[in-house]
């Protein structure tokens, strides 16, 4: 069990859980944030998880949810704590806000100045891995997935530019969701980042999907199963460590046995350009796009061919174990996931197991643009199905 998370309370329940509580008035908003703040307050000097907490605030708007319910409205995220990244998050919260949920606090992104985003600074230190202090959570969403993962929230927002919500979501044990590129509204003037969400179940990041998309639940449609699929450990460019591929590999005969993929074979594995120049000359102000835009045309030539045979993607989300809080050295952490800020297709990283190291990994799921319905339905039947390991 992550340091942080309590026995005996609601730190364990998700949020589709809380909401209906909520609205069946079995709880109240701000007894649920109460807690919520409360665990906050024990756990987070140990894992640094958030920038700030918003304990006022939150009991206010708490209240607030309350008042709604009592007046006959039915906010689908009724009285759900949830945390925001940064101290700028609240900007893209609104859409929550309005659905009931109540935020609690910012959490924890990299220092000012680091040459690593795999790692989080929180108001009282350096953020650590809830499975091991002296191990990095990931980043930069560093302290979104500590807080998910530790039970302090059962849902926080992240971004993902090059993997920051997935890589966190891996190291951390829990599910991480980015959208595809330029479907929600985002910042970062270069397209490379999109936003996403860090949630203990896949039902509870397709209630943020539905909240902040404005999809009804009704248009949701499960795929025919099984789901054809490619599994690729290193993407033709990327030398990943054995155990994070073993550990991935791994799940995914838990998915095809659970009938939810059908692995597809090829003469020819799937083989991408290695989009690190691309990404970094994008990145880089007066840098000549053109190498970068050679590298996303190719690479989105062959992920259209790889797609037109199948509809996933399967991929360990990192090439290692979570590193110490010096750096990873010479190894991107970034190494399988950025291909996919690049190229703007949507992406998930699913709890795949632990290491010997007694942190978890992941299993990066890829769909087509515009598919973020059918990660999440893979997602959640791996849940029901006892497929995927959940931390």
């Amino acid at each position: 069990m992550p340091a942080g998370r309590g026995h005996g309370s609601r730190a364990s329940v998700p949020a589709e859980g809380i909401a209906s509580a909520v609205l069946g008035r079995r709880l109240r908003a701000v007894d649920v944030v109460a807690e919520a703040l409360a665990r906050i307050e024990r756990a987070d000097p140990v894992l640094c998880a958030f920038l700030e907490v918003w304990g006022e605030e939150a009991l206010r708007r708490a209240d607030e949810v309350d008042a709604r319910v009592a007046a006959g409205e039915r906010p689908p995220l009724a009285g759900v704590p949830v945390a925001v990244k940064g101290r700028h998050g609240l900007r893209a919260a609104k859409p929550l806000l309005a659905a009931g949920a109540v935020v609690v606090g910012a959490t924890s992104v990299p220092g000012p100045g680091t040459p690593w985003q795999t790692w989080g600074l929180g108001a009282h230190g350096r953020t650590v891995n809830p499975w091991r202090a002296d191990r990095t959570p990931g980043g930069s969403s560093a302290g979104a997935a500590v807080a998910v993962a530790a039970g302090l929230v059962p849902l926080a927002t992240g971004s993902d530019g090059a993997g920051s919500v997935r890589i966190p979501a891996a190291w951390c044990g829990v599910v991480g969701l980015k959208v595809t590129g330029g479907r929600l509204p985002s910042g970062d003037r270069t397209g490379l980042a999109a936003p996403g969400v860090l949630t203990r179940t896949a039902s509870d990041a397709a209630a943020w999907w539905r909240t902040v998309s404005g999809r009804p639940a009704a248009v949701e449609v499960s795929p025919p199963l099984p789901v054809p699929a490619v599994w690729s450990p290193g993407l033709g460019f990327a030398g990943p460590d054995a155990e994070p591929v073993a550990l991935a590999r791994a799940a995914v005969g838990r998915l095809a046995g659970a009938g939810l993929v059908r692995l597809v074979r090829s003469s020819s594995p799937p083989e991408l350009l290695d989009p690190a120049p691309a990404w970094l000359a994008l990145r880089t102000p007066g840098a000549d796009p053109a190498d970068a835009h050679r590298v996303r045309a190719e690479n989105d030539r062959r992920l259209d061919a790889l797609f037109a045979r199948a509809d996933l993607l399967l991929t360990p989300t990192a090439p290692t174990a979570p590193h110490g809080h010096d750096g990873p050295g010479e190894v991107y952490s970034t190494a399988l996931t950025w291909a996919f800020n690049v190229s703007g297709h949507p992406a998930l990283s699913l709890p795949a197991g632990f290491g010997a190291d007694g942190c978890p990994a992941g299993l990066q799921l890829v769909a087509p643009r515009g598919r973020e319905d059918l990660l999440l339905a893979v997602a959640a039947q791996a849940e029901r199905r006892g497929a995927a390991t959940v931390g």
